[in-house]
């Protein structure tokens, strides 16, 4: 999927009144089957950008056209068909805590599924044999009819990546992706979008912390910082400097946080022993 936006403004909904918009007349275009990497300090407005693309948000000045077409402009019908050929993997997948893996990876279809269908695939679902595949993908067929609430954070947060290759989505825009996973698990993951997507032929816009892993699996980085647009370089060519001012005075993220699954635990407090 072709995207093309011009001059967009957008501010989330909750947000305060008199507060700088989250994106400020950004224009970017992809080009069908790119893959792109966004990064930029916190606040810098990569969620609101992939809530744009995902027309879960409409610019508040501008313009968003996916294969040439300004979804906002559409039938409401015809925007929900638009919105199936979308997927968006927020940084916390909503995933049902009761709810079995095989369930929840399979929901990724629902796009392409009648009512009937989506209901009953609910309680029988029918493609367990994708669902199985998708997730030996992330490492994790071992876990195919688990309940979600049993599985860590980097489990859950890659069971909703699976999700991505299944769904009939020609354009897949992805949150995050490595907050929880630890190095071999977040490369591991990166890895299987960037191929998957090739071989669907789906664009890729992924917002990411990590710069290094950025910049070493992407051929394209955006750079972001307060809304506006710091640099859009293929990856060989975005410098230190590059780096240096579009981190400043969040030099602490440049190298990305630690992954929730590899901190260490807590160092439990010392056992002191009274002696009579």
């Amino acid at each position: 999927m072709n995207i093309q936006l011009q001059g967009a403004s957008a501010r989330h909904p909750a947000a305060r009144a008199g507060v700088a918009p989250a994106l400020q007349a950004l224009t970017l275009s992809v080009a069908a089957g790119e893959q792109v990497a966004v990064i930029g300090p916190s606040g810098a407005g990569k969620t609101t950008l992939l809530q744009v693309l995902a027309c879960a948000l409409p610019p508040a000045t501008g313009s968003l056209r996916l294969d040439g077409q300004d979804p906002w402009q559409l039938p409401r019908a015809e925007l929900q068909r638009q919105r199936g050929r979308l997927f968006l993997a927020p940084q916390v997948p909503p995933l049902p805590p009761r709810q079995r893996v095989v369930t929840s990876v399979l929901a990724g279809r629902l796009p392409a599924m009648g009512l009937w269908q989506s209901l009953r695939s609910l309680f029988y679902p029918a493609e367990i044999p994708a669902a199985f595949e998708a997730l030996d993908r992330f490492d994790l067929a071992d876990k195919l009819f688990e309940r979600v609430d049993r599985l860590s954070g980097g489990e859950r947060q890659r069971v909703g990546l699976a999700r991505a290759l299944l769904a009939p989505a020609s354009l897949w825009l992805i949150d995050e992706p490595l907050s929880a996973l630890d190095p071999s698990r977040a490369r591991q993951a990166i890895h299987t979008l960037l191929t998957g997507a090739r071989e669907r032929g789906a664009t890729l816009v992924t917002t990411l912390h990590q710069v290094e892993v950025a910049l070493e699996h992407f051929p394209r980085i955006v750079g972001l910082r307060d809304g506006a647009l710091a640099f859009d370089l293929p990856a060989a060519q975005v410098t230190r400097e590059h780096l240096a001012a579009l981190y400043d005075q969040h030099e602490d993220e440049l190298h990305g946080p630690a992954p929730a699954d590899a901190r260490s635990p807590p160092t439990p407090p010392p056992v002191v022993m009274h002696c009579r």
